[in-house]
């Protein structure tokens, strides 16, 4: 049901909080930032925003279906989904942030400069930046958000650590308008760690809720939250970067694909995220009402096996014949109607890091794979249907929830092991539930989609995978591969990556280390009536964003 605000009342609360800060002042504009969208996959998929005139009355308002991740968290110190809350929610912002090319663009740093080395970095912080509170935004505001990051970070899951070193010296002066950063290893680009979402700077010396209620540099404020329910944004009046076309947004709180189909069409919502269900999906696109934007992503659906020692899929055989008996492309095609493209590596077909030039060694074959466990001696004794491994049924439990198809992959893949004797334990919860077994070791199979270059890079993303990054949730271990990805740190020329980066890809289709399902297109469908300029970013940190307007009433 559609909850009903006083939105007056909160703005109100709004300001009388943020003047009792002591930090009121007038707001400032600033150039758009640009944005250039490209790609080279075969089949170019639709990223145009519905444009209509602008509605320039005022006062307007909006609703907005979105997917609980964490509970609704904003806090980036404390999860990495929480950090991506408060950027996809329009509360935080970074120095920097990535266009539809992955490229890193000046947000609330302007220039920077770096050393030979890569180890001294200097930000020049915006001008006229405030705060939503009114505060401005200073070099030591950034610093003590950084310090603040890095004392309650290593408590969660965001390991701010991965994209800034712990010994790194932050010197803030407010005179000169410069941060300076100084690291004890060098990084290849610095700016685009700082791109992401966990990096966001707050005012830490006046935010009290950092989970509901953090005080950032985004269009939006985030004015009540409500359990369950999701979150009224009122509009930042101190924002920097042009008009905050929305006074109020509903941010509702539905999990369930064609519960946001049905929401739109009976226009409950005015903009939604991710409809996942393609006969829903399809509806949408062929009513003239609605403009449904899908962008060819940089998320790979997956499943990560865990190959620790002890665990069943440590047995390299066993991994083999899970891979030649699953059938992507129908997965792809068919299960989920095309909103993945199928493909076998870590890294999308449409990232430049030499796709066309890997080998996959365990294509579908199911047949082959019923012989290649015969040959091995991993059987079914005693005719229950499920083999067994050293004395053990190869029931694999597989943990994964509902959201962007995981679960229909999860269901189409116990299927179609179980037809070569492989059982699997289906663990269907939420995506906090899912991020524990990364960290307790408790899955066999662990279904995701990742961002595979959240930092314009998928050095972060290929972590997983290295025995020594602090981040192998998967129990790998291949000496050639680590050494590889940890050339990456200090490898600066661009093809050379490319090159190190086609190789890691290769060893890890060579040891049948992870399910990779294909690659996720996202989407976002608004109503033409109300909505203007909605359309899914390729980075899948910026949702709610100022791009997005209403449209006049005619």
């Amino acid at each position: 049901m559609k909850m009903k605000k006083v939105f007056s009342f909160l703005l109100l609360s709004l300001l009388t909080a943020a003047s009792m800060t002591g930090c009121w002042g007038e707001s400032t504009e600033s150039a758009s930032i640009p944005g250039t969208g490209s790609g080279n996959r075969e089949d170019e998929v639709n990223q145009e925003a519905y444009e209509t005139e602008q509605d320039s009355s005022g006062g307007r308002s909006m609703t907005f279906g979105i997917q609980n991740y964490s509970g609704g968290g904003l806090d980036p110190a404390a999860e990495i989904n929480c950090a991506w809350n408060l950027s996809r929610y329009g509360v935080g912002e970074c120095l920097f942030k990535f266009d539809n090319s992955m490229n890193v663009v000046n947000t609330l740093c302007d220039t920077y400069t770096v050393n030979d080395d890569h180890t001294e970095w200097v930000f020049h912080i915006r001008e006229g930046v405030k705060f939503s509170d009114g505060c401005d935004l200073t070099p030591e505001a950034v610093k003590a958000s950084f310090e603040r990051l890095f004392e309650e970070g290593p408590n969660g899951s965001s390991a701010p650590q991965v994209y800034l070193e712990t010994d790194a010296e932050i010197i803030a002066d407010n005179e000169t308008g410069n941060l300076t950063i100084r690291t004890t290893i060098p990084y290849v680009d610095l700016t685009k760690n700082l791109a992401y979402p966990v990096m966001a700077i707050l005012d830490v010396e006046h935010t009290t809720d950092y989970d509901h209620s953090p005080i950032g540099t985004g269009p939006y404020v985030a004015a009540d939250f409500q359990e369950e329910v999701g979150y009224t944004m009122a509009a930042n009046e101190y924002y920097w970067d042009g008009e905050v076309p929305f006074e109020s947004v509903e941010l509702l709180y539905m999990g369930d694909a064609s519960a946001k189909a049905m929401a739109l069409q009976s226009g409950q919502l005015d903009l939604a995220e991710n409809v996942t269900n393609i006969s829903d999906l399809n509806t949408l696109r062929e009513n003239p009402e609605f403009t449904v934007t899908i962008a060819s992503s940089v998320r790979t659906g997956l499943a990560h096996m865990n190959m620790a020692e002890g665990r069943l899929l440590s047995n390299k055989t066993l991994r083999e014949a899970v891979l030649m008996a699953l059938d992507d492309e129908t997965m792809c095609s068919v299960t989920v109607g095309g909103l993945y493209t199928s493909g076998y590596s870590v890294l999308p077909s449409n990232l430049d890091y030499g796709y066309e030039n890997l080998t996959d060694p365990y294509p579908y074959d199911q047949e082959a794979a019923i012989q290649l466990l015969d040959e091995a001696g991993i059987v079914d004794t005693n005719g229950d249907g499920t083999r067994e491994l050293d004395g053990q049924e190869v029931v694999l439990h597989y943990v994964t929830y509902s959201n962007r198809c995981l679960d229909d992959f999860a269901e189409a893949i116990q299927q179609q092991l179980a037809e070569i004797g492989i059982g699997v334990d289906l663990e269907l919860g939420d995506s906090a539930r899912q991020w524990d077994s990364y960290q307790s070791g408790d899955f066999d199979l662990n279904g995701s989609n990742w961002t595979t270059v959240g930092t314009g890079d998928p050095t972060e993303y290929l972590a997983a995978w290295c025995s020594d990054s602090g981040s192998d949730y998967c129990g790998y271990q291949n000496d050639e591969y680590d050494e590889l990805y940890n050339q990456l740190s200090t490898t600066f020329d661009e093809d050379e990556r490319r090159d190190i980066i086609q190789r890691m890809q290769q060893i890890l289709l060579d040891d049948a280390a992870v399910v990779v399902h294909g690659y996720y297109n996202s989407s976002m469908i608004s109503r033409n009536v109300t909505i203007g300029g909605a359309a899914i970013h390729t980075a899948d940190y910026y949702w709610l964003t100022n791009e997005i307007y209403p449209a006049a009433q005619s």
